[in-house]
């Protein structure tokens, strides 16, 4: 009847238990609106849309032709330190995934020990010990040696899938930061590119200036002659100085923008400062790719950053799942199997030194369960926080193409304007030296024309400079650039 009573009052408790320890809190259910919402185009001219026809899943090698460039970014992707550690992060986030799937498997580890233990004599361990004998005629000695070698396991059963949940998260995180170090390749490949291209830009810049020194050496020595024929006077002469002096003034800032310029791009591909190779002349011939941007939905698949929020927030809302199933009660069992004597010898006696054991625990929170009811919000707020990222990576995303595309149509018509300006300024820049030579016009009309030659052909080369660019970028926003 005792038995009965005490088995009830335990699966009463049980009961009790597991009731208290299931009450918990739901998650907040998210909601990707502007995923749902995303539109069908990127407004303007939709012409060259299509699934087939989208730039950004062009392989980077296909889309930049130039050798040189070809061959920095190649070196970029061996030696670059910021992709070199992301990819460390990679292998951080696979042992995650190895760590979380070994909670999965029984735990057995092996061991031998040796101990002394002393008991009290009146106790009723001291108490029996002293009416025993541990052989025959030898009573068992105060202090008691115990030797032992042996396995030992336990496992954590896994029956609300607790743990299944915390190994889906980590593969989702893993598989983020894969996806982040797409990101980092196409991110590495565009700067090298535009660097490169900005480079270009600056060494034409340094002979335009060079081009117009000389111009401006052959106007000073003409004021000169004038002045001694009476023709000009001394403020002429100044003035041409003065201009000659701005411009070597110029020359030497342009280098420095060319060294720093140099330096940035060696740093990208991880070495010391050593001249870039590059082809200088052919610069203002270059011809922009033609850019396809397919349908905005491509960009989902095309692009690593929303990919990465897109599993961070897989990751986020699977973290929630696990931290809710803190609340549940676990079941826990644990075994040993071994040998245990007294005596060193008597270890290989068997079955007499065989030891085991058998245990299964269910256990839940009851009381102060502030800890993983903190977690649980934690994990909940990082959940919304993980879709206010995707949500923001995706209308990024939108918004690049959308930008950058208007901005390769208007960059196209500002350097053919600017093409037109400094040939008219070319022409008009022949026409007042001529007539400065002849002495109809003065210094000051000359100046002007000059001074606006090379600022049209400045702006001119600048030109070239976004023209090419924006196509890189654009490329990028599409997804380029990591496949």
């Amino acid at each position: 009847m005792k038995n009965i009573i005490k088995n009830k009052i335990v699966l009463s408790l049980g009961a009790a238990l597991l009731l208290a320890s299931c009450k918990a809190p739901m998650a907040t259910k998210v909601q990707d609106r502007v995923k749902d919402t995303l539109p069908t185009t990127f407004g303007g001219d939709q012409n060259n849309t299509g699934v087939e026809n989208n730039s950004g899943i062009t392989p980077w090698k296909q889309f930049f032709t130039d050798p040189n460039l070809v061959s920095l970014i190649e070196e970029a992707l061996k030696n670059n330190q910021e992709l070199m550690i992301t990819l460390e992060q990679i292998e951080i986030a696979k042992s995650d995934v190895l760590y979380k799937n070994g909670k999965l498997k029984p735990t057995v580890s092996a061991g031998v020990g040796a101990g002394v233990e002393k008991v009290g004599r009146y106790t009723s361990t001291g108490a029996g010990d002293a009416s025993t004998d541990i052989t025959d005629g030898k009573e068992v000695p105060e202090n008691l040696m115990n030797f032992e070698a042996g396995l030992r396991a336990d496992w954590e059963i896994d029956i609300w899938h607790k743990l299944r949940t915390e190994k889906k998260a980590a593969v989702a995180h893993y598989l983020s930061t894969v996806e982040g170090k797409n990101f980092v390749l196409s991110s590495l490949i565009s700067e090298v590119a535009e660097s490169y291209y900005e480079l270009l830009s600056l060494d034409n810049q340094l002979d335009m200036i060079h081009q117009y020194m000389e111009i401006q050496k052959k106007a000073l020595e003409i004021s000169k002659i004038q002045k001694q024929a009476m023709a000009a006077t001394e403020l002429a002469v100044k003035k041409f100085e003065a201009e000659l002096a701005k411009s070597s003034a110029t020359e030497y800032d342009l280098k420095q923008q060319i060294t720093e310029k140099e330096n940035q791009i060696n740093a990208l591909l991880g070495r010391y400062p050593q001249p870039i190779l590059r082809n200088k002349e052919s610069f203002m011939n270059i011809v922009p790719q033609s850019i396809y941007t397919g349908v905005p939905s491509q960009l989902l698949a095309n692009r690593p950053d929303i990919k990465q929020a897109e599993l961070e927030l897989e990751a986020a809302k699977l973290d929630v799942e696990a931290a809710r199933k803190e609340f549940y009660p676990s079941l826990s069992i644990s075994a040993t199997l071994g040998l245990e004597a007294f005596k060193p010898s008597y270890l290989v006696k068997l079955p007499e030194s065989i030891a085991y054991s058998l245990a299964g625990e269910l256990a839940g929170p009851l009381i102060n369960k502030s800890a993983i009811q903190a977690n649980f919000k934690t994990a909940d707020a990082k959940q919304i926080q993980a879709l206010y990222e995707y949500d923001k990576t995706i209308l990024s995303a939108y918004l690049d193409v959308a930008n950058q595309m208007s901005k390769i149509k208007n960059i196209d018509q500002y350097y053919i304007l600017k093409k037109q300006q400094a040939q008219a300024l070319d022409q008009s820049n022949d026409i007042a030296n001529q007539l400065f030579k002849n002495m109809r016009a003065d210094y000051l009309e000359v100046l002007m024309n000059q001074r606006d030659a090379l600022d049209a052909k400045m702006e001119l080369i600048e030109a070239k400079e976004k023209q090419l660019n924006t196509v890189i970028d654009i490329y990028k926003s599409l997804g380029g650039g990591w496949k």
